[in-house]
């Protein structure tokens, strides 16, 4: 049929669109695909934009509009038999909260293609928002930890007073923000207590980058894994630590070495976390990683508990930007928004309580993090988007799915079609 809707999100402070107006003009243009834009009041671009580019504003449901794209999850009330939905699942790990969504979409006959599995020949992905989340959950760890140092009574601090990251307009005022704490750390210096100041960020990968990003603009030096014990304190410069793979786990053979793809295909079969060696090095702890139960955690709850009984303790506040709940930190207990982005983990009483008070880590653990830059997160996504429009516009959903035709990035990232599990995913009747 060549047209598409764009499902409105209903997720508090969810902002971001899948594809933007002016990627609408240009697929108008070129391909001749229609847009449909469900109606809604929370869009970072108003009605008006896309009414401007030939969009239609009206309601998905029940119309023979057969591709529907979104960024969240969509209520399990809105699926309908052969219609296609896109938009990131969280089902691929077989998380609990979103198997009844999983089973509806399989109920009612409908195809689920997920942004999480579209990938090139090496398994990177090509659809995504990590640099974003990266970007913003930097800024929104040091404001936070700004807060957290307020309490502890660590006065003045460079990190006080900083702004929400969702109130600055765009990515160059959020830069600008930052430069200007760059600034009072070179002249104003950190107290005594927070030196030697290391950031440690556990991997390298997009959402990594971004929040690199935004640390590199701040007064610093780079060190590796193995230097942190002999790191000077200095008052006017921040450490930076990049954490691979082969400084996270190793061998569970002592005889062994570590071997990156036979980590990957064996993980904590064969491998055993060695992470937490680093943590009382650290101030600030960035996750980053992508996680899976087949891999050791970076940090358990034991470890920070008995961690944070040592009265030389240096690690302030977890930024969290994977948010694996129960993941890699596995005091990472909840998934937060930006009306109440962080949590302290209460390390006696094995709980959280949302603010920056209590005995325990903070843990900013904002699960939609791009959304803090929702117009420039949302035009980076929709330009990775753009040459896979043409072919799910045109695409014939009803045939049997060995002749479907799709590019291999496509069909590979189909977790259900027309109602059944793909082979690729049949692992999730499990989890089902």
């Amino acid at each position: 049929m060549n047209i598409i809707g764009l499902r409105k999100e209903e997720k508090m402070f969810e902002t971001r669109v899948p594809v933007v107006p002016e990627h609408i003009k240009l697929l108008s243009t070129k391909h001749g695909i229609q847009f449909v834009v469900e109606p809604s009041n929370q869009r970072a671009f108003g009605p008006d934009e896309f009414e401007k580019v030939g969009a239609q504003i009206k309601p998905l449901k029940g119309t023979e509009i057969p591709v529907i794209l979104g960024v969240k999850e969509m209520p399990n009330d809105f699926y309908e038999k052969g219609k296609v939905y896109i938009f990131f699942s969280h089902t691929i790990k077989g998380q609990k909260y979103n198997m009844p969504m999983l089973k509806q979409i399989m109920n009612v006959g409908a195809t689920l293609i997920d942004y999480e599995r579209i990938v090139n020949e090496k398994g990177f992905r090509l659809i995504f928002f990590g640099n974003w989340a990266g970007l913003a959950g930097m800024s929104e760890t040091f404001r936070i930890l700004g807060l957290r140092l307020e309490v502890e009574g660590i006065k003045p601090n460079p990190f006080f007073g900083m702004k929400h990251t969702a109130q600055y307009k765009d990515l160059d005022e959020l830069k600008k923000g930052i430069q200007t704490l760059g600034k009072r750390i070179k002249e104003q210096g950190l107290p005594d207590s927070l030196t030697p100041f290391i950031v440690g960020f556990a991997g390298y990968g997009n959402v990594s980058r971004g929040a690199q990003e935004i640390f590199d603009m701040l007064p610093h030096e780079t060190i590796e894994p193995k230097g942190l014990a002999n790191v000077t304190a200095k008052r006017n410069l921040l450490y930076k630590c990049v954490f691979k793979e082969e400084h996270m786990v190793e061998p569970l053979d002592s005889s062994a070495e570590f071997e990156l793809m036979d980590y990957y295909e064996h993980g904590a079969t064969k491998y055993k976390g060695k992470f937490e060696s680093y943590i009382p090095h650290l101030t600030v702890l960035m996750n980053c990683i992508y996680w899976t139960k087949k891999s050791p955690r970076l940090v358990t709850k034991d470890f920070i508990r008995k961690h944070w009984s040592d009265p030389n303790r240096r690690l302030r506040i977890v930024g969290d930007i994977s948010c694996d709940v129960n993941g890699a930190m596995e005091f990472t207990l909840q998934c937060t928004d930006a009306g109440e982005p962080a949590f302290t983990y209460l390390v006696d009483e094995d709980r959280a309580v949302l603010g920056v008070e209590g005995n325990g880590p903070v843990v900013m653990a904002v699960d939609n993090l791009p959304t803090e830059l929702p117009r420039e997160s949302s035009t980076s996504f929709s330009e990775t988007l753009l040459d896979f429009i043409p072919a799910l516009a045109k695409a014939d959903f009803t045939v049997p799915f060995g002749q479907l035709k799709l590019p291999r990035e496509l069909k590979d990232a189909t977790i259900v079609y027309n109602g059944e599990l793909t082979k690729n995913y049949d692992y999730l009747k499990q989890y089902l």
